[in-house]
């Protein structure tokens, strides 16, 4: 049995989004009647006309990422079917679940004592339900939500599932990822792609990328441990370890 993990959005979309939103918040930080701590939370109020424009367009770019990996998903699966050579009902192939990151969220959950209907912004985070919520689909709900960590190309990803801890302590929320040690521009000045790619390789890791600049950004030195990561949120329990999945093959937009 192996996993295909495919990691992609709305390609730059919602990094766009962001950018063009916060400069927007940003001007009228002083209309918000409150002081920020710190100017990276700008926000808006979302029955105000910038509220409702990013809500919308964050949305949009939210739809294409969900497009954008069903399409990826079909014609992965295509290929695989026409490389080894087998029918639909042979190669059983299934979706086990699709999530996205870095959004808004309309939830409702338990604050100062009761419930209430809050926007959770996840960034660099990911949803990690417990057991029980309406939002988690049939197939998990008994168990609690599949959480999705991908982690870089020479180590390891991981399958979690979200906790009632998390609930109670994050607004159902977890990190999607070891999170990086450098840039992206960090990442690539001084690293030979080449090299990196025979490295991988002599571990077992194949890799097909558009360029070299996509190896060298996402070398494996350029994430913190995603096993410690992994298992700090383990043992605070605000999410479980279910399965870690190790690479065979990358394939780098």
């Amino acid at each position: 049995q192996f996993v295909v993990f495919i990691h992609s959005g709305s390609r730059g979309f919602g990094h766009q989004v962001c950018d063009d939103s916060l400069n927007i918040m940003n001007r009228e930080i002083n209309n918000l009647g409150f002081r920020l701590p710190d100017r990276q939370l700008a926000c808006a109020y979302i029955q105000s006309d910038t509220g409702r424009r990013y809500i919308a367009a964050m949305a949009a770019a939210a739809n294409y990422a969900w497009a954008n990996r069903q399409l990826l998903l079909h014609r992965t699966v295509e290929s695989i079917q026409g490389t080894l050579r087998v029918s639909p009902s042979s190669l059983k192939a299934r979706m086990v679940y699709d999530v996205g990151h870095n959004i808004a969220k309309h939830e409702t959950h338990l604050f100062e004592g009761a419930e209430r209907d809050l926007w959770v912004h996840r960034k660099g985070a990911t949803r990690a339900f417990g057991p029980g919520r309406a939002e988690v689909p049939a197939a998990y709900r008994a168990v609690g939500q599949p959480v999705l960590v991908p982690g870089d190309m020479g180590t390891s990803s991981y399958v979690l599932v979200g906790t009632e801890k998390a609930m109670e302590e994050t607004f159902g929320t977890v990190c999607h990822g070891a999170g990086r040690r450098m840039s992206r521009t960090q990442a690539k000045r001084g690293t030979d792609a080449r090299a990196v790619q025979r490295q991988l390789e002599e571990q077992g890791i194949y890799i097909k990328a558009e360029s070299r600049e996509g190896i060298a950004e996402e070398i494996p030195e350029a994430y913190k441990d995603i096993d410690a990561v992994v298992e700090v949120v383990h043992n605070a329990g605000i999410s479980k370890k279910v399965a870690r999945l190790k690479p065979i093959g990358v394939i780098k937009g």
